[in-house]
């Protein structure tokens, strides 16, 4: 039965009437023909359904459940930033190895994307070290899935509802060099340190000779002509030491303590 027919069978509609669909009012053409309850339990017909934007609400909302109900008794954690192409026997792969055991021994957990590169390498330390190795992957056309090394890894289908779980669950980040998905997490870090929606949030670059190019022009450009404030700079700590990078997170652990 098409849609004209299940109308007639319902019954013609008056020009003012209305209907509601749940907390949705239509009138006129806007009218659908059958109840949502109909929709469901009718199993004939396409499976175009399944990719309306009501359905996507519930699929993000089953990202959100899913990551919130996965992390929330991962305890301390910091997220490991850097690309995926960088390869496993480049001196910022072995760091990042290194730099997850260090946060390991010092009680915390270990999140990354969970591909390849940079992530690969932190997740192998953490996992190396007995710590918690957490991969929080996102649908690409060129990935494959999580790295071997992750020990809790979730995948989502949507950009914004991994960020979240990243910024929830870390203490800080270190971020390593990477591209165009790096600078979007390191900014969005540096926004909501602005902004003031997160505190307490250290934020490492690792790689002076990569990042210090960066910070020149934030600072002789964006912050000289009044775009920025002085302090919307203090959250990035510049270094190439592991111990410092490492301090840095334990610092903004101890004094998110304070203020809880």
């Amino acid at each position: 039965m098409n849609n004209d027919q299940q109308q007639a069978k319902a019954g013609p509609l008056s020009p003012g009437q209305r209907r509601t669909t749940g907390p949705v009012e239509r009138g006129r053409d806007q009218i659908q023909p059958t109840t949502t309850d109909q929709r469901l339990l009718d199993s004939r017909g396409e499976g175009a359904w399944v990719h309306t934007d009501p359905w996507r609400v519930m699929r993000i909302q089953s990202e959100f459940v899913e990551g919130f109900g996965t992390l929330a008794e991962l305890g301390p954690a910091v997220s490991v930033f850097g690309s995926a192409r960088t390869k496993q026997d480049s001196p910022y792969a072995v760091a990042a190895e290194q730099l997850a055991r260090d946060l390991v021994a010092q009680g915390f957990a270990v999140i990354t994307g969970g591909g390849p590169g940079i992530m690969e390498a932190a997740n192998r330390g953490a996992a190396a070290a007995d710590g918690v190795s957490v991969g929080l992957g996102i649908e690409l056309p060129y990935e494959t899935g999580l790295n071997e090394h992750v020990t809790l890894g979730i995948n989502f289908r949507y950009f914004f509802a991994r960020k979240t779980m990243f910024v929830k669950y870390s203490q800080g980040f270190v971020v390593m060099p990477g591209g165009f998905g790096t600078f979007d997490e390191l900014f969005e870090a540096i926004t909501l340190a602005q902004t003031q929606k997160v505190t307490s949030f250290p934020i490492v670059l690792y790689g002076r000779s990569y990042w210090q190019g960066l910070l020149d022009w934030l600072t002789g450009t964006v912050l000289a002509e009044g775009y920025i404030s002085p302090a919307d700079l203090d959250s990035l700590i510049l270094t190439d030491d592991l111990d410092e990078a490492v301090a840095a997170m334990v610092a903004g652990r101890d004094q998110e303590s304070v203020a809880g």
